[in-house]
């Protein structure tokens, strides 16, 4: 089975200065939707694996984060693609849960459900904790320079290994996939 894993904010979606707290707020990163299309006709499951701690902040309730994610959901659909599965944590840094990135508590979680290793299964982020959660799995790291990507690549210290592609168009054309 090919699996792909995708933060959302700066990855799928734009990331702006406030948090997204509004489905009017969420706005595709152009080509994004494309690129996932691209990697659901090319087979893969594509799923997503986010830290929100606003639900633990109380700064947004389910109604909304399930809200927002309808709104991506159907924006994916009308590209074309298919999100198999969302995976979040809800909780905040001082709850010291596994799921947080960059603990890999919804690594586990994907693996259980699908079946697979992660070894060779590409998780695509913008942030040091979501390639730090794709090494700690054992997963392959992939930086996008979207979202606080280029702040990441200047900051340094990435993950051993670390794949680094302008946009998640560019991972899909990495992947070689075709467009269908």
């Amino acid at each position: 089975m090919k699996l792909i894993i995708l933060d959302q904010n700066g990855v799928i979606n734009q990331q702006g200065e406030t948090l997204i707290k509004t489905p009017e707020e969420w706005k595709p990163i152009p080509g994004s939707l494309q690129a996932i299309a691209r990697l659901t006709h090319a087979g893969y499951r594509v799923v997503t694996a986010i830290n929100q701690s606003a639900i633990g902040r109380s700064l947004i309730d389910m109604t909304i984060f399930n809200a927002i994610n309808n709104k991506m959901i159907h924006a994916v659909q009308q590209g074309g693609g298919r999100l198999d599965a969302l995976f979040f944590c809800p909780h905040t840094q001082h709850d010291k849960c596994s799921c947080r990135k960059p603990g890999i508590g919804m690594f586990k979680e994907i693996q259980q459900r699908y079946g697979v290793e992660l070894e060779h299964v590409p998780v695509v982020g913008d942030s040091l904790h979501d390639l730090q959660a794709a090494a700690n799995a054992g997963a392959v790291p992939v930086l996008v320079l979207t979202g606080n990507g280029q702040m990441t690549l200047d900051n340094g210290n990435l993950p051993q290994g670390t794949q680094i592609y302008p946009d998640l168009a560019a991972v899909a054309d990495s992947l070689e996939v075709q467009v269908l």
